[in-house]
């Protein structure tokens, strides 16, 4: 039976598309409808699988052979050797169409910034820059990102951002250390929105220790009573603290408290862990300690 014209003008689309061509046998129109429908499932498939979103984001996962990256980055018309940098942002809530819209907008050359959705709450941004380009630029727009998303869009989000690199054979790597900075990030500096890859201090190392050496350090600070824990009031004194560099006037300033109301508290913490934060040594053990505590609860919370 001769193919009538929409299937004709399938098979047409297939072999445009695919490459594929098939000689279709159907003896009656009911077969031909049902060929029609399974080539249009079929375009269907092959589009999402090879497009070019598909292909960033199977490269962000290391699921490309370094042999194929090179062919699939040509065919769809992706520079390979250029510097790029690649910015992970997260959100609290589901990425919706408004952030990213207001994203194409900050970015809107499509052939040097792509964005891929990685999941519900997360979006990686890839962006090609010049020669010059520096962390401190990245940084810059890391800042720029956020604060734009928070106010156009109202969105509270956090962000990483990895090395320079110059070959999509490297993008999986930069994405395991956006992704590692963001968790890290989230763990120990909740208080921050921007996590470069390279600037995780203390709260890198403690992540990658077992979680058994950090109870072991903490018993041996604290003994059994590890459980204890500081009400919101308290805590902020002593973010404060730290963040005046012990200076007790300067905290006592910024937190409208008087000089003694200040020491008293940092006594009844004294009290309450047999460290003197007003002390070098024991400020920097207690912020290790207080590290250790968060990453421990995370981890049970997984």
């Amino acid at each position: 039976m001769e193919h009538t014209p929409e299937l004709s003008k399938a098979l047409g689309e297939l072999k445009q598309v695919t490459g594929l061509s098939f000689e279709i046998q159907a003896d009656s129109l009911e077969e031909q409808d049902y060929a029609l429908t399974q080539i249009h499932h079929l375009m269907l498939a092959y589009k999402e699988k090879f497009n070019k979103t598909h292909f960033l984001k199977s490269l962000l996962s290391g699921q490309i052979n370094s042999y194929d990256i090179t062919e699939q980055a040509e065919h769809f018309h992706i520079s390979n050797e250029v510097p790029r940098i690649l910015y992970l942002i997260e959100s609290k809530y589901s990425m919706d169409d408004t952030l990213i819209e207001i994203l194409k907008q900050l970015f809107p050359v499509p052939s040097t910034s792509y964005l891929v959705k990685m999941n519900e709450c997360s979006l990686a941004l890839i962006q090609q820059e010049k020669d010059s380009f520096s962390l401190q630029d990245a940084l810059s727009t890391a800042h720029m990102i956020v604060d734009t998303l928070n106010t156009e869009a109202l969105a509270s989000v956090r962000i990483s951002y990895s090395a320079i690199f110059r070959s999509l054979a490297a993008l999986s790597q930069a994405y395991e250390e956006t992704a590692l900075a963001l968790k890290v990030g989230s763990i120990f500096y909740s208080e921050h929105t921007i996590f470069p890859y390279n600037y995780l201090g203390i709260g890198r190392l403690i992540y990658e220790l077992p979680t058994s050496v950090c109870e072991d350090f903490l018993c041996e600070i604290f003994g059994k009573q590890t459980s204890f824990s500081f009400d919101e009031e308290a805590m902020q004194t002593i973010n404060k603290f730290f963040q005046n560099n012990l200076n007790i006037a300067e905290t006592s300033r910024q937190l409208h408290m008087h000089r003694n109301t200040l020491i008293y508290r940092l006594e009844q913490i004294e009290k309450h862990t047999g460290l003197d934060i007003r002390k070098f040594e024991d400020a920097m053990t207690f912020k290790i300690a207080i590290m250790a505590i968060n990453y421990l609860q995370t981890e049970r919370i997984d």
